[in-house]
């Protein structure tokens, strides 16, 4: 079932995510939902709180070579944990929940995840490139940032204004 994405400037964007407790089936189904809903709006990551359940829970799919995110290679992340993060990239981010718009944001390059699987199995995977770019990105979410907080003082303000003028003009339109 796909679920609705929360957009910018919704309030429960800005909540802190609590830790995965109980590793059943509500949230197996959330997590499905999830895919589905990510797929659907042409994401390659979601975390929970964008659609309205503040968990410590992500999912990402990059796409293959051929562009193709298939069901079988999506990471679902619970109560992730960055462990040695290194390097710096700046890569074009955007964000479900700010739609159509996309800024460069400085990274980490590579890191160190733990993290629980859907039965709450312990994992780690070393993570760099677009991969750790998305894990960051999505994490963010669980502590109630949006990537546009990583913008500079000048720069936030430009995308404030350019923001506010594109949902007058969508609801005019």
């Amino acid at each position: 079932m796909k679920l609705q994405i929360i957009t910018y400037p919704d309030k429960l964007l800005k909540a802190h995510s609590k830790k995965v407790v109980t590793f059943d089936d509500q949230l197996h189904t959330l997590l499905e939902n999830m895919f589905e809903t990510m797929i659907e709006s042409n994401g390659i990551g979601l975390a929970a709180i964008q659609v309205s359940h503040p968990v410590r829970a992500l999912i990402l799919c990059i796409p293959d070579e051929e562009g193709n995110q298939l069901k079988e290679n999506t990471l679902e992340i619970i109560n992730p944990v960055i462990h040695n993060p290194q390097g710096a990239t700046i890569y074009q981010e955007g964000c479900l929940s700010v739609p159509g718009f996309y800024e460069d944001i400085e990274r980490f390059e590579s890191l160190t995840l733990h993290y629980h699987d859907r039965h709450g199995n312990e994992s780690t995977l070393e993570a760099n490139e677009l991969l750790a770019i998305a894990i960051q990105h999505e994490m963010d979410h669980l502590e109630g940032k949006l990537f546009i907080e990583r913008l500079s003082y000048n720069r936030r303000k430009k995308f404030e204004k350019e923001y506010k003028r594109a949902l007058k003009e969508k609801k005019y339109s």
